[in-house]
């Protein structure tokens, strides 16, 4: 799904966002069963997935309703946003904020990753440790070089396989979540430094699931999935 200004509105809510992750990831759900999940009253799920479904993100499961229990699904696996260079101040301000609670949520997802790797062998089984990884590599690319890379590590990424709640059950034994999170970022030069991102940079490092440092990379991104 590709939102415009008016349904990114809906969407650019850090609750929203995440219900509809979990609606995406774990399959239909009732508010009161998003409600255990995300610690909010099911008063407040359930009106953030009206709000949802007024924009088109979120449908009814009506195969699992009943007098009772109303069930909400996801309505498309993904959304794409891509902001024109020509958007208007009001459509750019609420791209940024979009963008910004997106943001957060993978540096939540990243700080929980970060707070279970001591016990990510006992968790998962032996060996798990060795499929974590965080990379930081500036690079010098040519605009064309830039949406090259962009477009080869989605190919990438799309030669394995997507968790879906349909298809998990197909998955074979000893298959787990692993969720792949990249960004490309092009940095505008300042003169001086100021404003330069790559001035942040943690020096070319990765860090591996032993704490050695070495050379080595949501659903929720402009200009792809999410």
């Amino acid at each position: 799904m590709r939102p415009d200004a008016r349904s990114l509105r809906a969407l650019a809510h850090p609750l929203r966002l995440r219900l509809l992750g979990l609606l995406r990831s774990e399959g239909p759900a009732t508010a009161s069963g998003l409600a255990a999940l995300t610690g909010q009253s099911s008063g407040a799920t359930s009106y953030h997935l009206r709000q949802l479904a007024e924009f088109g993100f979120v449908v009814e499961a009506t195969e699992r309703g009943n007098a009772r229990d109303r069930w909400w699904r996801a309505a498309h696996r993904s959304t794409h946003f891509d902001l024109p260079p020509d958007a208007d101040e009001e459509s750019r301000a609420m791209g940024e904020q979009y963008l910004r609670i997106v943001a957060d949520a993978y540096a939540r997802r990243l700080d929980a990753a970060i707070s279970g790797l001591p016990t990510l062998e006992e968790d998962l089984g032996p060996g798990w440790d060795d499929g974590f990884t965080m990379s930081d590599l500036p690079l010098r690319l040519t605009r064309d070089e830039a949406v090259a890379l962009v477009a080869e590590l989605d190919g990438l990424a799309a030669r394995y396989r997507r968790d879906d709640p349909e298809t998990r059950a197909s998955a074979p034994a000893g298959s787990e979540r692993v969720v792949l999170q990249f960004q490309v970022l092009p940095v505008p030069h300042r003169p001086g430094g100021t404003g330069d991102l790559s001035h942040v940079s943690t020096d070319d490092l990765t860090h591996d699931s032993t704490g050695d440092l070495t050379h080595d990379s949501t659903d929720d991104r402009e200009g792809g999935p999410a």
